[in-house]
């Protein structure tokens, strides 16, 4: 009880903005990602091309964007980690996709066999963090002023039901459209892994 409980505060801080929750929050969850990413990037070319620390960087810019503004609803670590996992499976696999869709030879591509990721810190620099506020504009002030109105009412803690009995639609459907508006702008943005 008191873990979930401790869960829910940290959550709610890096809701707010607390860029040490975020820290500790990356902290705790990013070896998952990268040990889901070693799992998932079975294709040795790309590998030789990206490390877990890229897609890790990448997993978790979407997620502190997609979370700072509303769009997860998350109960437990259980929920987090099934949602990271998800997020960079779907990272793997988008960015496998678009390596043989460009039909790039990456057996041209040399590694020098160096682990960047044994020697990358995972500590939030000030230039992370400056970076991560900026994104999180960069998306906020991309949206239309009723997807805005979503993920700012969604970040301060209202429910999907709620909204939707304010707006009168239903929260499926409110769901879906600030989804697809995070999706329309962080692909406008660069939020995707790099191309």
């Amino acid at each position: 009880m008191a873990e979930e409980s401790s869960f829910e505060q940290l959550l709610l801080q890096v809701r707010s903005g607390d860029q040490q929750a975020a820290a500790e929050l990356l902290r705790v969850y990013e070896p998952y990602i990268r040990r889901m990413v070693r799992m998932r990037l079975t294709d040795s070319s790309l590998r030789r091309q990206f490390d877990s620390t890229d897609f890790c960087q990448s997993v978790m810019g979407d997620f502190f964007v997609r979370f700072a503004l509303g769009q997860f609803d998350l109960q437990s670590p259980g929920q987090l980690i099934s949602l990271l996992a998800k997020m960079t499976q779907n990272k793997v696999i988008d960015h496998a996709r678009r390596q043989q869709a460009a039909r790039r030879d990456v057996r041209r591509l040399q590694s020098d066999g160096v682990d960047e990721g044994a020697i990358a810190g995972t500590d939030p620099t000030p230039s992370r963090v400056a970076s991560a506020k900026e994104l999180l504009e960069m998306v906020r002030a991309r949206l239309t002023e009723s997807d805005r109105y979503l993920a700012d009412e969604r970040a301060s803690g209202r429910g999907w039901q709620e909204l939707a009995d304010e707006l009168g639609e239903k929260a499926d459907a409110l769901r879906m459209r600030l989804s697809r508006a995070l999706d329309r702008v962080g692909a406008e943005v660069g939020l995707s892994i790099m191309d």
